[in-house]
């Protein structure tokens, strides 16, 4: 498992998504940045939390011209009904296959989900802020995620 730092390419993705498509994180290339968030799995309290959170303050991420996009394990699916039952904003994406978690070092291989991680991606394509939760019941506020997005805009 490789180590990301600051300041290197962020590894490029292309998952199902639950608009139906797919979400590729070169897409973004040029035109947004990017929070990849990583949660564990689908309908479980902190994740839910975390999903809401940012519904809540989706035009706060808009205004920053950050795209957010959440990614677990779990299949489109369920994605799918987390997405509807809980009316988030965003469009999930799923890493079934685990490839994504790999490339970003943050698939927990013993439960075989992503552990709670945020990566700050810039409109080139390059890692500029990243967290790995140490424990996947805690996650990081939005109010921490966007100062970083505002260090990065600025």
């Amino acid at each position: 498992m490789s180590i990301l730092l600051i300041g290197d390419p962020a590894p490029d993705f292309t998952l199902n998504a639950t608009h139906g498509t797919t979400i590729s994180l070169s897409a973004y290339r040029g035109s947004k940045n990017v929070l990849i968030a990583f949660f564990p799995l689908a309908f479980t309290s902190t994740c839910t939390a975390e999903m809401c959170a940012f519904t809540e303050e989706f035009a706060k991420f808009e205004s920053h011209d950050v795209a957010v996009i959440p990614i677990s394990v779990d299949s489109v699916p369920t994605l799918k009904e987390y997405k509807a039952k809980h009316a988030i904003a965003m469009e999930m994406a799923s890493d079934f296959r685990r490839e994504a978690s790999r490339a970003f070092g943050v698939l927990n291989e013993e439960k075989f989900y992503s552990n709670r991680s945020y990566f700050l991606v810039d409109k080139a394509g390059v890692l500029r802020w990243a967290h790995v939760e140490t424990v996947n019941g805690e996650r990081r506020g939005n109010g921490e995620l966007l100062a970083a997005i505002a260090a990065l805009t600025r």
